[in-house]
């Protein structure tokens, strides 16, 4: 600002700019790596990073709170002042010539629901912005979970399941700071009761991020960035514990939260993120066919250990974990792959099923289970939902990040009887498995929202609320324990799995007549076959053509998918 005013510029005519900040910044982070040194907002590190440092935050958009308008630029004296990246005015709003209000918008952001222990980001950095007198017992206690946590760790009953702090269950009610690293700084008042963090992970710390100069365009609902800037705590914002100032603050409960509950990110640079961006610790390398075939028999060697020698069902998972919505045909989506393990009990799914489980969380980086049972489809908040009282998004269990895996274990739901929030859960369940797309209701009308999420169907028999892809009976041949795993070998596996399924694939001329010659046999020999049969198959020899790093579906490949639906047919007879 000061460089404007001495070029003999008006800063009032500057609506919106930034006096070159965001490209200085942009400078010094990217083009000459200085965002690793920059740390990372956790709820480990929240009561410890310095007011008004540079932070980085990341995170998905749980809710858009639209504009706040401010104080841009004021004269003082001879000078002009902003309050730009700043909390609280120094410059009182009113309609003066040496003043000019301009916007920012509002945006609530959560660390990415279900993402894994692993995923967490390190930053060296982080200790030069903590205030002194960080205690010893606060870094035992994060070394004690960290350890409990070890995303190496498959051999763990189903009690040590049930209390991991990995299992994503929705606890009705539970605040998400109720873990002893963050409950001193949650006051029990009454907007505590109206917490927006999603209840996947109770040590989410989420952040309210005031956005500049952007187009709306570059921030959507559910899209997960990296936010890098200002981290302020103002001790004008601090609510104390009275009730009168408590229901005050509760009439503009989002922007007004105070900052022991929600940090401000005053942003300076964002960015977008994909799956792959958070896997910061695995190997770049090229994709070559005799290294990824490599790691594709090593992988492929892992789940079927996990899977209780169950060679054909380990194939399946293999295809599941690769597949993504890569294009949308009218109501459609192609590329999903959902899959629905059958014979599975109350016995079997405490083992394979739990060892599957950790076994996806070690390999994807966002996560989630939901035990189903009628109480829950009749009592769970599956789909956001609109509080015009509060003016809020009220988060849902289905408010996914694109590239996140669902798995579905019915092997708890007994017979009973779905009351009306039952049959509606169901139906947006049913809705994201085949379309891909998740209703949020905002009580006048309801909007669908696209979906990229992967599910996965854990039941005794075939499941009656959820039709899957792929139905597979589950025909395990042992039930030892795998062995632990090395940390390059996950990391190459994790490589794997987000690298190659952004691949592009095509179908050469010559083996496409081939394909549609075998289809129209196909149907021939069996009339029950639809167009949702062919669509699955041609989606298995472009994942099959995948999983070997080839971008072309070849003769071999599909011979191989043919071979594995024979395989599947006999075992449903």
């Amino acid at each position: 600002m000061a460089a404007a005013e001495a070029s003999g510029s008006d800063p009032a005519n500057f609506d919106g700019k930034d006096w070159g900040v965001a490209d200085l910044f942009r400078q010094f982070l990217f083009d000459n790596g200085g965002l690793s040194q920059v740390p990372v907002l956790n709820s480990t590190n929240f009561k410890r990073v310095q007011p008004n440092t540079l932070v980085r935050f990341r995170g998905m958009i749980q809710d858009m709170l639209g504009n706040e308008l401010y104080v841009g630029v004021y004269k003082e004296g001879p000078n002009w002042r902003t309050n730009k990246f700043m909390d609280v005015s120094q410059f009182p709003m009113g309609s003066r010539p040496d003043m000019r209000v301009w916007e920012r918008r509002l945006l609530y952001c959560v660390p990415v629901p279900g993402q894994n222990s692993w995923v967490e980001p390190s930053s060296e950095a982080v200790i030069n912005c903590y205030r002194n007198g960080t205690s010893q017992q606060r870094e035992k206690r994060q070394r004690d979970d960290n350890t409990a946590t070890d995303p190496m760790e498959l051999h763990v009953s189903d009690d040590e399941f049930q209390g991991s702090s990995s299992n994503k269950k929705l606890r009705e009610g539970e605040l998400p700071f109720e873990s002893s690293k963050a409950q001193d700084f949650v006051s029990e008042s009454a907007c505590s009761s109206v917490s927006m963090v999603p209840t996947f992970d109770k040590d989410s710390l989420p952040c309210l991020v005031k956005i500049y100069d952007s187009p709306e365009s570059d921030l959507k609902l559910n899209d997960v960035f990296e936010f890098v800037g200002v981290f302020t705590f103002d001790p004008e914002l601090v609510v104390k514990d009275d009730t009168d100032e408590f229901s005050d603050l509760c009439d503009d409960v989002l922007a007004n939260l105070p900052p022991s509950k929600v940090p401000r990110l005053h942003c300076l640079i964002h960015r977008k993120l994909a799956v792959h961006d958070f896997i910061s610790n695995s190997p770049v390398m090229e994709v070559k066919p005799h290294l990824v075939k490599q790691i594709r028999e090593s992988v492929l060697g892992h789940l079927t250990a996990v899977l209780g020698n169950d060679g054909l069902a380990a194939h399946f998972m293999l295809l599941h974990l690769l597949s993504r919505v890569n294009g949308r045909v009218d109501t459609l989506a192609v590329g999903k792959l959902s899959l629905n393990l059958t014979c599975f009990n109350k016995e079997s799914v405490s083992v394979f099923g739990n060892q599957l489980t950790l076994a996806i969380m070690n390999l994807l980086p966002f996560t989630h289970r939901i035990p189903l049972t009628v109480d829950y489809l009749n009592s769970a908040s599956l789909a956001p939902k609109k509080d015009y009282q509060l003016n809020r998004l009220v988060t849902g269990v289905l408010q996914l990040a694109e590239g996140s895996h669902l798995t579905i274990d019915e092997t708890q739901l007994k017979a009973g009887t779905l009351n009306s929030v039952g049959v509606e859960n169901a139906r947006l369940l049913k809705n994201l498995m085949q379309l891909q797309k998740v209703e949020y209701d905002f009580k006048y009308y309801k909007m669908e929202m696209a979906a990229d999420v992967q599910l996965l169907i854990l039941s005794e028999g075939k499941s009656n609320i959820l039709p899957a892809d792929l139905v597979l009976p589950f025909q395990p041949s042992s039930v030892d324990s795998t062995e632990p795993v090395a940390t390059e070998a996950l990391e190459a596996w994790r490589w794997y799995l987000v690298t190659l399924r952004l691949l592009p694939n095509s179908i050469d001329p010559e083996l496409q007549k081939v394909i549609e010659d075998d289809l129209v046999a196909a149907r021939q020999a069996d009339r029950t076959l639809s167009s949702q049969d062919f669509s699955r198959l041609l989606t298995m020899g472009r994942l099959m053509s995948l999983s070997y790093g080839e971008t072309s579906l070849s003769l071999e490949h599909w011979q191989m998918v043919k071979e594995l639906e024979r395989l599947r047919r006999e075992r449903l007879k």
